[in-house]
């Protein structure tokens, strides 16, 4: 099936395979839109312990979608997170999470949610590259 016009997936084997029907990154719009990540280890599939250790695995993940486009955490715009346990690990998954973004950081979303065997989940939207104006469709070529 071929991809709608202005609507492309993203692929890397830096980030953990889809485990369902979607894909790692769309990139519509002039926005890159990952995938929720989970903490999976995308080489070995382990799972780091604690939510700061989790944390910063989802947030790799995350950055290795958006280098498969030339993009990093400083073009994202946009964070939702899903904690499992969301009052009692909501310091230290802050805490994991602000060394990853520069100022001005991203907003960002965080709710409580029933994952998985995992205690976070993270998806982000990046901002392209403006491609700057095209040629002028008035002047000769």
């Amino acid at each position: 099936m071929s991809e709608p016009t202005g609507k492309r997936a993203v692929h890397t084997a830096g980030a953990p395979r889809p485990a369902g029907a979607y894909s790692q990154g769309v990139v519509a719009g002039g926005f890159l839109f990952t995938a929720g990540f989970g903490p999976q280890d995308p080489v070995t599939g382990a799972v780091p312990e604690g939510v700061a250790a989790q944390t910063a695995q989802v947030l790799r993940n995350v950055a290795a979608v958006l280098a498969a486009r030339g993009l990093s955490l400083r073009d994202v715009v946009k964070v939702t997170v899903h904690l499992q346990h969301l009052r009692r690990d909501f310091a230290a998954y802050d805490a994991a999470y602000r060394p990853f973004f520069e100022e001005p950081r991203p907003v960002r979303t965080t709710v409580g949610s029933d994952l998985m065997d995992i205690l976070v989940e993270i998806d982000v939207v990046a901002l392209l590259p403006d491609p700057g104006p095209g040629p002028d469709p008035d002047l000769p070529g």
